[in-house]
């Protein structure tokens, strides 16, 4: 193998090398042995590979293991999805997260049930062009569905690559990304190239791991330009990190006739498509008291009473980290006039587990039904 010294030298990726063959039969070899058994790697089914694919995206295979099953029991094939309403859609995906991903399948469900007769696209060109599927996606499925000759970069291909042949990527920018995908180009195999591809990401997931990594345990350990240098730690370079963004956020828990008044998020934005209880951040120096009626008064044109307050729940997102004050408030007078919502609704406290909240207000859900909320205040750290 030619060695690099972990600067900007010409990309392995770029230059064909002879030790590239080993490095696939020896990778395909540890992988048939060592692999762990997931439902997804039991089929070839495209649509099936496609939803594994979607739901893993930034989310741990353990967690996204029994929503996978839940998600085909409900949706066995695409024409099932399409024709799904995206409440039931949305309520399946409850707690996953990132739920554009899940309006996203969708919605690219219905173009293929209605305009290419249910059938995945396997070209790269053709299935790109579906809401949500971006070049990773479309080689993972192309890839074991198909078996094409693509490659897959995800965190953890990145991650191998980068130490395999101390490359200073971390796919931080296009030209990082532009690398690192020609690398991974350049090892495919002729044959067998979807073993090949779930090789390299479970590498990463189990031995090439970010802190203390598993070389001995690594069948690629004697040909790792990072193990033989002793630079493991070293690769990938980290990334600049960005710190996250603290805001505090009150909601109304607004009760008249013994239900429950809930809003549907506007479809194009932020968790869009999900119920939620009206509130909203504050602004200023005002206190969570005032920003609660101000926005209640621009949210629904009506002022509320503040009874007494709930809880408080911190929830931690991507890029931000809420604390929720939750109120419950009654409506003397007036009638809602909700202005920036989907839709509304009055709801009997015991029906609202049928409705798809973001994690945080689900909170507030499983405190109305067990009432939970004279506890300590709850606490949720999964991101949405």
């Amino acid at each position: 193998m030619n060695k690099t010294n972990g600067s900007d030298s010409q990309s392995p990726g770029m230059q064909k090398n002879s030790s590239y063959p080993d490095i696939s039969k020896r990778l395909l070899k540890w992988y048939r042995k060592e692999k762990r058994d997931l439902p997804w790697r039991r089929t070839r089914d495209p649509y099936a590979i496609w939803v594994s694919e979607i739901m893993l995206q930034q989310t741990q295979v353990k967690t996204v293991l029994p929503y996978y099953e839940r998600w085909l029991k409900a949706f066995p094939t695409v024409d099932k999805l399409a024709a799904a309403r995206e409440d039931k859609v949305l309520k399946l995906w409850e707690g996953l997260g990132y739920y554009s991903r899940a309006r996203n399948l969708r919605r690219a469900a219905e173009i293929v049930a209605l305009e290419l007769n249910g059938n995945v696209p396997d070209s790269m060109a053709e299935i790109l062009k579906l809401p949500g599927v971006g070049r990773y996606t479309a080689g993972a499925v192309l890839s074991i569905a198909f078996g094409k000759k693509v490659p897959v970069l995800d965190g953890n291909v990145k991650r191998v690559l980068s130490r395999l042949f101390c490359l200073k990527e971390n796919g931080k920018d296009s030209r990082s990304e532009k690398r690192l995908w020609a690398v991974a180009e350049s090892l495919l195999p002729a044959k067998s190239v979807g073993d090949f591809n779930q090789a390299l990401m479970e590498l990463g997931a189990s031995l090439c791991i970010p802190n203390k990594p598993l070389c001995l345990s690594c069948p690629l350990n004697n040909m790792c330009e990072a193990k033989i240098t002793n630079r493991q730690d070293r690769f990938p370079p980290p990334k600049p990190s960005v710190p996250a963004k603290k805001i505090e956020v009150s909601a109304a828990v607004i009760i008249k006739n013994k239900k429950v008044y809930i809003q549907r998020r506007p479809l194009n934005g932020l968790m869009g498509g999900l119920w939620e209880f009206p509130g909203g951040k504050r602004e200023g120096n005002e206190t969570m008291e005032e920003c609660l009626l101000r926005e209640i008064r621009e949210e629904l044109d009506v002022d509320v009473e503040i009874v007494e307050k709930l809880t408080i729940i911190k929830h931690s997102y991507t890029q931000f980290r809420v604390t929720l004050h939750v109120y419950r408030c009654r409506l003397p007078r007036g009638r809602i006039r909700a202005q920036s919502c989907e839709e509304w609704k009055w709801a009997e406290p015991e029906t609202l587990d049928s409705f798809a909240f973001p994690a945080a207000n689900s909170k507030i859900v499983a405190g109305l039904s067990n009432g939970g909320f004279h506890r300590k205040p709850a606490r949720s750290n999964k991101n949405d």
